[in-house]
Protein backbone atom coordinates (compact mmCIF):
# COMPACT_ATOMS: atom_id res chain seq x y z
CA UNK A 1 0.00 0.00 0.00
CA UNK A 2 1.46 3.40 -0.93
CA UNK A 3 1.84 6.05 1.75
CA UNK A 4 -1.55 7.74 2.22
CA UNK A 5 0.16 11.10 1.69
CA UNK A 6 0.98 10.12 -1.91
CA UNK A 7 -2.67 9.18 -2.41
CA UNK A 8 -3.75 12.59 -1.13
CA UNK A 9 -1.28 14.39 -3.41
CA UNK A 10 -2.41 12.39 -6.45
CA UNK A 11 -6.04 13.26 -5.67
CA UNK A 12 -5.14 16.97 -5.52
CA UNK A 13 -3.38 16.81 -8.90
CA UNK A 14 -6.16 14.91 -10.67
CA UNK A 15 -9.25 16.48 -9.10
CA UNK A 16 -8.16 20.00 -8.08
CA UNK A 17 -5.14 21.06 -10.14
CA UNK A 18 -5.92 19.67 -13.60
CA UNK A 19 -9.61 18.79 -13.05
CA UNK A 20 -9.39 15.77 -15.34
CA UNK A 21 -12.56 14.67 -17.11
CA UNK A 22 -13.53 11.76 -19.33
CA UNK A 23 -11.72 11.93 -22.66
CA UNK A 24 -8.97 14.32 -21.50
CA UNK A 25 -5.47 13.40 -22.63
CA UNK A 26 -2.96 14.17 -19.85
CA UNK A 27 0.81 14.14 -20.32
CA UNK A 28 2.67 13.13 -17.14
CA UNK A 29 6.29 14.18 -17.71
CA UNK A 30 8.73 12.76 -15.15
CA UNK A 31 12.26 14.08 -14.59
CA UNK A 32 14.85 12.16 -12.52
CA UNK A 33 12.30 10.17 -10.52
CA UNK A 34 13.69 7.54 -8.15
CA UNK A 35 10.26 6.37 -6.99
CA UNK A 36 7.41 5.66 -9.47
CA UNK A 37 4.67 5.79 -6.79
CA UNK A 38 3.15 9.13 -7.74
CA UNK A 39 3.04 8.64 -11.54
CA UNK A 40 1.59 5.14 -11.00
CA UNK A 41 -1.18 6.61 -8.85
CA UNK A 42 -1.80 9.37 -11.39
CA UNK A 43 -2.17 6.84 -14.20
CA UNK A 44 -4.64 4.80 -12.10
CA UNK A 45 -6.73 7.78 -11.01
CA UNK A 46 -6.76 9.39 -14.46
CA UNK A 47 -7.87 6.13 -16.09
CA UNK A 48 -10.66 5.67 -13.54
CA UNK A 49 -12.04 9.06 -14.57
CA UNK A 50 -12.01 8.03 -18.23
CA UNK A 51 -9.03 10.26 -19.05
CA UNK A 52 -6.11 9.10 -21.21
CA UNK A 53 -2.77 9.23 -19.32
CA UNK A 54 0.52 9.40 -21.25
CA UNK A 55 3.83 9.10 -19.40
CA UNK A 56 7.36 10.14 -20.37
CA UNK A 57 10.48 9.54 -18.27
CA UNK A 58 13.40 11.95 -18.70
CA UNK A 59 16.92 11.92 -17.29
CA UNK A 60 18.36 15.41 -16.86
CA UNK A 61 21.85 14.13 -17.69
CA UNK A 62 20.57 13.23 -21.15
CA UNK A 63 18.73 16.54 -21.45
CA UNK A 64 22.04 18.24 -20.59
CA UNK A 65 23.81 16.35 -23.38
CA UNK A 66 21.16 17.43 -25.88
CA UNK A 67 21.55 21.08 -24.87
CA UNK A 68 25.37 20.95 -24.62
CA UNK A 69 25.72 19.34 -28.07
CA UNK A 70 22.72 20.99 -29.66
CA UNK A 71 22.69 22.90 -32.93
CA UNK A 72 19.99 25.30 -34.08
CA UNK A 73 18.62 22.43 -36.20
CA UNK A 74 18.48 20.11 -33.18
CA UNK A 75 16.67 22.64 -31.01
CA UNK A 76 14.16 23.41 -33.78
CA UNK A 77 13.45 19.71 -34.33
CA UNK A 78 13.20 18.98 -30.59
CA UNK A 79 10.98 21.98 -29.93
CA UNK A 80 8.81 21.23 -32.97
CA UNK A 81 8.28 17.61 -31.94
CA UNK A 82 7.36 18.42 -28.34
CA UNK A 83 5.20 21.39 -29.37
CA UNK A 84 3.23 19.07 -31.67
CA UNK A 85 2.76 16.59 -28.82
CA UNK A 86 1.73 19.33 -26.38
CA UNK A 87 -0.93 20.49 -28.85
CA UNK A 88 -2.55 17.05 -28.61
CA UNK A 89 -3.12 17.06 -24.83
CA UNK A 90 -5.62 18.86 -22.63
CA UNK A 91 -3.64 18.62 -19.38
CA UNK A 92 -0.01 18.44 -18.28
CA UNK A 93 1.57 17.34 -14.99
CA UNK A 94 5.31 17.92 -14.62
CA UNK A 95 6.99 15.79 -11.90
CA UNK A 96 10.54 16.97 -11.24
CA UNK A 97 12.90 14.89 -9.13
CA UNK A 98 15.99 17.09 -9.59
CA UNK A 99 18.79 14.75 -8.51
CA UNK A 100 21.24 17.60 -9.19
CA UNK A 101 19.77 21.08 -9.43
CA UNK A 102 23.11 22.34 -10.81
CA UNK A 103 23.07 19.94 -13.78
CA UNK A 104 23.02 22.78 -16.33
CA UNK A 105 25.66 24.95 -14.62
CA UNK A 106 28.37 24.37 -17.25
CA UNK A 107 26.18 24.91 -20.33
CA UNK A 108 27.27 27.95 -22.33
CA UNK A 109 25.09 31.02 -22.43
CA UNK A 110 24.77 30.66 -26.21
CA UNK A 111 23.39 27.12 -25.97
CA UNK A 112 20.99 28.04 -23.14
CA UNK A 113 19.74 30.96 -25.20
CA UNK A 114 19.02 28.68 -28.17
CA UNK A 115 17.31 26.16 -25.88
CA UNK A 116 15.15 28.88 -24.32
CA UNK A 117 14.20 30.41 -27.68
CA UNK A 118 13.61 27.28 -29.75
CA UNK A 119 12.42 24.75 -27.16
CA UNK A 120 11.30 26.28 -23.87
CA UNK A 121 9.46 29.28 -25.32
CA UNK A 122 7.40 27.53 -28.05
CA UNK A 123 6.64 24.37 -26.07
CA UNK A 124 5.98 25.76 -22.60
CA UNK A 125 5.58 29.56 -22.61
CA UNK A 126 3.62 29.83 -25.86
CA UNK A 127 1.58 26.63 -25.71
CA UNK A 128 1.52 24.58 -22.49
CA UNK A 129 1.00 27.55 -20.14
CA UNK A 130 -1.62 29.18 -22.39
CA UNK A 131 -3.59 26.20 -23.68
CA UNK A 132 -3.50 23.31 -21.18
CA UNK A 133 -4.60 22.74 -17.61
CA UNK A 134 -1.21 22.25 -16.04
CA UNK A 135 0.56 21.73 -12.73
CA UNK A 136 4.29 21.48 -12.00
CA UNK A 137 5.85 20.15 -8.80
CA UNK A 138 9.07 18.78 -7.35
CA UNK A 139 9.19 15.36 -5.73
CA UNK A 140 11.13 14.78 -2.51
CA UNK A 141 14.48 13.01 -2.60
CA UNK A 142 17.78 13.00 -0.72
CA UNK A 143 19.20 15.76 -2.92
CA UNK A 144 16.35 18.12 -2.07
CA UNK A 145 16.66 17.26 1.62
CA UNK A 146 20.36 18.15 1.47
CA UNK A 147 19.51 21.42 -0.31
CA UNK A 148 17.08 22.26 2.49
CA UNK A 149 19.59 21.30 5.21
CA UNK A 150 17.32 18.56 6.55
CA UNK A 151 17.35 14.80 7.01
CA UNK A 152 15.56 12.83 4.30
CA UNK A 153 12.75 11.84 6.68
CA UNK A 154 12.32 15.36 8.06
CA UNK A 155 12.21 16.79 4.55
CA UNK A 156 9.57 14.28 3.43
CA UNK A 157 7.41 15.27 6.41
CA UNK A 158 7.90 18.95 5.56
CA UNK A 159 7.14 18.28 1.88
CA UNK A 160 3.78 16.65 2.50
CA UNK A 161 2.90 19.23 5.16
CA UNK A 162 3.32 22.15 2.75
CA UNK A 163 2.06 20.39 -0.41
CA UNK A 164 -1.07 18.64 0.84
CA UNK A 165 -2.84 21.79 1.98
CA UNK A 166 -6.58 22.29 1.99
CA UNK A 167 -6.39 24.27 -1.25
CA UNK A 168 -10.09 25.22 -1.46
CA UNK A 169 -9.71 26.76 2.02
CA UNK A 170 -6.53 28.58 0.92
CA UNK A 171 -8.39 29.87 -2.13
CA UNK A 172 -11.04 31.44 0.10
CA UNK A 173 -8.37 32.98 2.35
CA UNK A 174 -6.65 34.65 -0.63
CA UNK A 175 -9.78 36.51 -1.83
CA UNK A 176 -9.45 39.58 0.44
CA UNK A 177 -5.84 40.07 -0.71
CA UNK A 178 -6.96 39.85 -4.34
CA UNK A 179 -9.59 42.52 -3.67
CA UNK A 180 -7.05 44.89 -2.09
CA UNK A 181 -4.55 44.40 -4.92
CA UNK A 182 -7.27 45.00 -7.53
CA UNK A 183 -8.11 48.29 -5.83
CA UNK A 184 -4.47 49.44 -5.59
CA UNK A 185 -2.73 51.69 -8.08
CA UNK A 186 0.82 52.21 -6.79
CA UNK A 187 2.96 49.75 -4.84
CA UNK A 188 5.87 50.95 -2.71
CA UNK A 189 8.24 48.36 -1.25
CA UNK A 190 10.98 49.27 1.23
CA UNK A 191 13.54 47.21 3.10
CA UNK A 192 17.30 46.69 3.37
CA UNK A 193 18.87 48.10 0.18
CA UNK A 194 15.35 48.22 -1.29
CA UNK A 195 13.21 51.18 -2.34
CA UNK A 196 10.96 50.16 -5.19
CA UNK A 197 7.90 51.84 -6.71
CA UNK A 198 5.64 50.66 -9.53
CA UNK A 199 2.03 50.76 -10.73
CA UNK A 200 -0.27 47.73 -10.95
CA UNK A 201 -3.30 49.73 -12.09
CA UNK A 202 -5.37 47.91 -14.69
CA UNK A 203 -3.41 44.63 -14.50
CA UNK A 204 -5.46 41.56 -13.44
CA UNK A 205 -4.71 39.96 -10.06
CA UNK A 206 -4.59 36.16 -9.88
CA UNK A 207 -4.80 33.98 -6.73
CA UNK A 208 -2.85 30.70 -6.79
CA UNK A 209 -4.15 27.85 -4.65
CA UNK A 210 -2.88 24.57 -6.09
CA UNK A 211 -4.03 24.88 -9.69
CA UNK A 212 -0.63 25.34 -11.40
CA UNK A 213 2.05 24.72 -8.77
CA UNK A 214 2.38 22.39 -5.81
CA UNK A 215 3.11 23.64 -3.19
CA UNK A 216 1.14 26.83 -3.70
CA UNK A 217 0.12 30.00 -1.94
CA UNK A 218 0.62 33.32 -3.73
CA UNK A 219 -1.26 36.15 -5.38
CA UNK A 220 0.33 37.55 -8.53
CA UNK A 221 -0.08 40.41 -10.95
CA UNK A 222 2.42 42.41 -13.00
CA UNK A 223 3.69 45.97 -12.86
CA UNK A 224 2.79 48.37 -15.62
CA UNK A 225 5.81 47.63 -17.82
CA UNK A 226 7.53 51.03 -17.80
CA UNK A 227 6.52 52.05 -14.27
CA UNK A 228 9.19 50.29 -12.19
CA UNK A 229 11.61 52.69 -10.50
CA UNK A 230 14.23 52.20 -7.79
CA UNK A 231 16.29 49.33 -6.48
CA UNK A 232 15.85 45.97 -4.76
CA UNK A 233 18.15 43.39 -3.21
CA UNK A 234 16.84 39.83 -2.97
CA UNK A 235 17.89 37.97 0.18
CA UNK A 236 16.89 34.49 -0.96
CA UNK A 237 19.65 32.43 -2.64
CA UNK A 238 18.60 31.20 -6.05
CA UNK A 239 19.54 28.86 -8.87
CA UNK A 240 18.67 29.72 -12.46
CA UNK A 241 19.69 27.77 -15.56
CA UNK A 242 21.83 25.58 -13.30
CA UNK A 243 23.88 28.41 -11.77
CA UNK A 244 23.75 29.71 -8.18
CA UNK A 245 23.39 33.39 -7.31
CA UNK A 246 23.20 34.99 -3.85
CA UNK A 247 21.98 38.46 -2.89
CA UNK A 248 20.99 39.54 -6.40
CA UNK A 249 20.57 43.33 -6.59
CA UNK A 250 18.74 45.12 -9.41
CA UNK A 251 18.32 48.80 -10.25
CA UNK A 252 15.44 50.03 -12.43
CA UNK A 253 14.78 53.11 -14.49
CA UNK A 254 11.47 53.47 -16.37
CA UNK A 255 10.81 49.75 -16.03
CA UNK A 256 14.16 48.55 -17.40
CA UNK A 257 16.95 46.86 -15.43
CA UNK A 258 19.87 49.30 -15.67
CA UNK A 259 22.09 47.67 -13.06
CA UNK A 260 22.56 44.08 -11.85
CA UNK A 261 24.94 42.64 -9.28
CA UNK A 262 25.23 39.75 -6.84
CA UNK A 263 27.25 38.98 -3.72
CA UNK A 264 28.01 35.44 -4.89
CA UNK A 265 27.85 33.94 -8.36
CA UNK A 266 29.03 34.79 -11.86
CA UNK A 267 28.13 38.48 -12.31
CA UNK A 268 28.79 38.37 -16.05
CA UNK A 269 26.46 35.40 -16.45
CA UNK A 270 23.84 37.17 -14.30
CA UNK A 271 23.92 40.21 -16.57
CA UNK A 272 23.81 38.08 -19.72
CA UNK A 273 20.55 36.53 -18.50
CA UNK A 274 18.96 39.99 -18.42
CA UNK A 275 20.30 40.61 -21.93
CA UNK A 276 18.77 37.41 -23.37
CA UNK A 277 16.23 39.49 -25.30
CA UNK A 278 14.43 42.83 -25.01
CA UNK A 279 11.88 41.58 -22.48
CA UNK A 280 14.48 39.99 -20.18
CA UNK A 281 15.36 43.40 -18.75
CA UNK A 282 11.74 44.22 -17.83
CA UNK A 283 9.48 42.71 -15.16
CA UNK A 284 6.72 40.27 -16.11
CA UNK A 285 5.32 39.37 -12.67
CA UNK A 286 5.04 40.65 -9.12
CA UNK A 287 3.62 38.38 -6.41
CA UNK A 288 3.10 38.12 -2.67
CA UNK A 289 4.03 34.73 -1.20
CA UNK A 290 1.76 33.44 1.53
CA UNK A 291 1.98 29.71 2.17
CA UNK A 292 1.89 29.88 5.98
CA UNK A 293 3.91 26.64 6.35
CA UNK A 294 6.90 27.56 4.15
CA UNK A 295 9.28 29.74 6.14
CA UNK A 296 12.88 29.07 4.99
CA UNK A 297 14.52 29.21 1.55
CA UNK A 298 15.98 26.07 0.01
CA UNK A 299 17.26 27.26 -3.42
CA UNK A 300 14.18 25.88 -5.14
CA UNK A 301 11.96 28.51 -6.76
CA UNK A 302 8.79 26.39 -6.62
CA UNK A 303 9.06 26.41 -2.82
CA UNK A 304 10.87 29.71 -2.17
CA UNK A 305 8.42 31.91 -4.11
CA UNK A 306 5.62 30.75 -1.74
CA UNK A 307 7.47 31.65 1.52
CA UNK A 308 5.19 33.35 4.05
CA UNK A 309 6.20 37.00 4.45
CA UNK A 310 7.91 37.18 1.05
CA UNK A 311 7.38 38.73 -2.36
CA UNK A 312 8.90 37.88 -5.72
CA UNK A 313 9.72 40.09 -8.67
CA UNK A 314 10.21 38.40 -12.02
CA UNK A 315 12.33 39.58 -14.93
CA UNK A 316 11.01 38.17 -18.19
CA UNK A 317 7.81 36.85 -19.67
CA UNK A 318 4.43 37.94 -18.31
CA UNK A 319 1.61 35.43 -17.88
CA UNK A 320 -1.47 35.84 -20.08
CA UNK A 321 -3.71 35.96 -16.99
CA UNK A 322 -1.92 39.10 -15.71
CA UNK A 323 -0.43 40.49 -18.88
CA UNK A 324 1.55 43.72 -18.98
CA UNK A 325 2.69 43.05 -22.54
CA UNK A 326 6.22 41.88 -21.69
CA UNK A 327 7.51 38.98 -23.77
CA UNK A 328 10.72 37.05 -23.18
CA UNK A 329 12.22 33.56 -23.31
CA UNK A 330 13.13 33.88 -19.61
CA UNK A 331 10.96 34.02 -16.47
CA UNK A 332 13.00 34.19 -13.26
CA UNK A 333 11.25 34.59 -9.89
CA UNK A 334 13.59 36.45 -7.51
CA UNK A 335 12.51 36.39 -3.86
CA UNK A 336 12.85 38.78 -0.94
CA UNK A 337 11.73 37.62 2.52
CA UNK A 338 10.58 40.51 4.71
CA UNK A 339 10.17 38.85 8.11
CA UNK A 340 12.31 40.48 10.89
CA UNK A 341 14.93 37.70 10.96
CA UNK A 342 15.62 38.49 7.28
CA UNK A 343 15.84 42.26 7.76
CA UNK A 344 12.17 43.25 7.66
CA UNK A 345 10.44 45.46 5.14
CA UNK A 346 7.15 47.08 4.18
CA UNK A 347 4.70 46.78 1.29
CA UNK A 348 2.34 49.75 0.89
CA UNK A 349 -0.60 50.20 -1.48
CA UNK A 350 -1.21 53.84 -2.44
CA UNK A 351 0.79 55.00 0.57
CA UNK A 352 -0.94 52.74 3.11
CA UNK A 353 1.13 49.87 4.60
CA UNK A 354 -0.51 46.51 3.89
CA UNK A 355 2.24 44.27 5.27
CA UNK A 356 5.04 45.15 7.70
CA UNK A 357 7.93 42.81 8.52
CA UNK A 358 6.17 39.92 6.81
CA UNK A 359 2.85 40.21 8.67
CA UNK A 360 -0.35 41.66 7.24
CA UNK A 361 -1.92 44.71 8.87
CA UNK A 362 -5.61 44.19 7.86
CA UNK A 363 -7.31 41.66 10.12
CA UNK A 364 -8.93 39.72 7.26
CA UNK A 365 -5.46 38.98 5.78
CA UNK A 366 -3.80 37.75 8.97
CA UNK A 367 -4.85 34.15 8.31
CA UNK A 368 -2.10 34.23 5.64
CA UNK A 369 0.64 35.16 8.13
CA UNK A 370 3.40 32.65 9.02
CA UNK A 371 2.23 29.87 11.32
Amino acid sequence: MPDARWEALADILVNHSTKLEKGDVVLIECFDLDDPTLPRLLVQKAARKGAVPLVELKDMRLVRELIKNGSEELFRAWGGFERHRMEKVQAYIGLRGARNINEMSDISGEKMSLYNALYLKPVHFEYRIKHTRWCVLRLPNASMAQQAGMSTEAFENFYFDVCNLDYPRLSRALRPLVERMNAAREVHITGPDTDLKFSIEGIPVIPCAGEMNIPDGEVFTAPVRDSVQGRVRFNTPTIYQGSSFDSVALEFRDGRIVGADCASGDVKKLRRIFESDEGASFIGEWAIGCNPRILQPMRDILFDEKIAGSFHFTPGNAYDEADNGNRSKIHWDLVQIQRPEYGGGTIAFDGVPIRVDGRFIPEELQVLDPE
